[in-house]
């Protein structure tokens, strides 16, 4: 399939592009920017005018269900909802039923994605046999069976000699750690910031030192590994200055934020909104303003969805026994283009904390429109705003702070290597 897309405005990145120019596509591959080549002749036109061209989306965190929470989403719906955002790549973590901790596992994954034909997935491997935090994973084998970099989804290991030994064994291999900073220890079953909210609807509370803390070892360890490390989904400023502060030093760290915690604070719980019952939970205002900072300043490297869809009937539990989570993946692009436009920064540099900087992290080559690379791409009208209902998202999961809002960013068409795997009329 040869495809033509004309009069778009093209915005890369990586390539420092953000002009009008037309897309070729042939063999699933971007074979001319500006000029079509001598012997092109497309298949297909797409009049991309008053359109945005830019690379698919890259998240680092969005949450199939598959295998073994099927209840809660399949790997079909949630694949549908990733091209209807326009993410062309993403990470999974490993916290499935059971987790992967074994390549066959994880060679199921790949394979039934694969033959989906839609979003390419990254899964990633479990650091601990069943992420029980006892026993290390193979990672070298379930590296060869797909997985690109390893995580302990549920905050910090409770034995900081595994840790540790988890850290040599990655830095061996160059694999990367992600790790979500959290002191099991300190949480004791907290479902909200300890903040003034808490205290006022009585729940249990997640203090800020439980990231902190954490964070320490994990700077810690890096130093004294020298493995590559990913911080996911740093909710405090406390939190970014010790970052940032592990930045300076010359350490190879990444972090990255969700959608929600750039958006909302505890007082959006309101009266016990499900909705927003995560973790790491919504925490105050000041902490939301110094995550918008630190994106704006580089510190947060960053955006994703943190997608995690949940039943209906999970959600309409006591917020306290709710289930934890919101979808998002289909909101990638609206809450990051709210957030840029709030903060009066080009497009350029919005939709760099949703395409190259993420897949630098992942380490895998997307996130960018460079010639000869996967014609994985993105084409949506950024004046186009669109309703959150039920009905607009293609999730199987609806749990989302945001039903209700209107949001800018209408995807028009998704495509993977240079296939359409998504297109809409708005």
């Amino acid at each position: 399939m040869k495809i033509h897309i004309k009069n778009g405005r093209l915005v890369d990145p990586k390539n420092a592009v953000d002009t009008v120019q037309d897309v070729f596509i042939a063999a699933g591959k971007v074979v001319a920017i500006g000029t079509a080549p001598g012997d092109f002749h497309a298949n297909r036109v797409i009049d991309a005018n008053s359109l945005v061209v830019c690379p698919g989306f890259v998240d680092l965190s969005v949450r199939l269900r598959e295998p073994g929470l099927e209840y809660k989403a399949t790997l079909e719906s949630e694949m549908n909802a990733a091209v209807a955002g326009g993410v062309t790549s993403f990470a999974c973590p490993p916290d499935t039923d059971p987790p992967l901790d074994e390549p066959g596992l994880v060679e199921m994954l790949k394979h039934r994605a694969k033959n989906l034909n839609q979003a390419n997935v990254y899964p990633i491997g479990a650091l601990t046999q069943g992420l029980q935090g006892k026993r290390l994973t193979e990672m070298a084998e379930l590296n060869d069976a797909g997985c690109v970099v390893f995580g302990q989804p549920d905050g910090l290991l409770p034995d900081l000699r595994v840790l540790m030994q988890a850290m040599n064994y990655a830095a061996t291999f160059n694999f990367s750690v992600w790790l979500r900073p959290q002191e099991i220890n300190l949480t004791n079953h907290g479902v909200a910031h300890d903040g003034e909210v808490a205290t006022r609807l009585g729940l249990p509370t997640v203090p800020v030192c439980a990231e902190t803390i954490a964070l320490s070892n994990i700077i810690l360890l890096a130093q004294e590994t020298g493995v590559r490390v990913h911080i996911c989904r740093v909710s405090s400023a406390e939190g970014i200055m010790m970052i940032s502060a592990a930045k300076q030093q010359g350490l190879p760290i990444t972090c990255d934020v969700t959608i929600n915690h750039i958006h909302l604070s505890e007082m959006d719980i309101g009266f016990f909104d499900s909705n927003c019952h995560m973790m790491p939970p919504l925490r105050s205002a000041n902490d939301r303003e110094a995550l918008r900072k630190g994106l704006f300043d580089g510190v947060i490297d960053a955006i994703c969805s943190d997608h995690a869809p949940v039943d209906e009937d999970a959600k309409l539990l006591p917020f306290g026994q709710s289930e934890m989570g919101a979808m998002g993946v289909e909101l990638l692009l609206p809450l990051t283009l709210k957030w840029g436009m709030e903060m009066n920064l080009p497009m350029i540099e919005i939709l760099a904390k949703i395409t190259y900087e993420p897949a630098q992290i992942l380490g895998v080559a997307a996130g960018h429109l460079s010639v000869g690379s996967a014609a994985d791409l993105c084409i949506f009208d950024p004046e186009y705003y669109w309703q959150v209902t039920p009905s607009a998202i293609l999730s199987q999961g609806k749990n989302t702070p945001f039903l209700g809002m209107e949001l800018p960013g209408g995807i028009r068409y998704t495509l993977v290597n240079g296939h359409v795997v998504y297109g809409k009329s708005v």
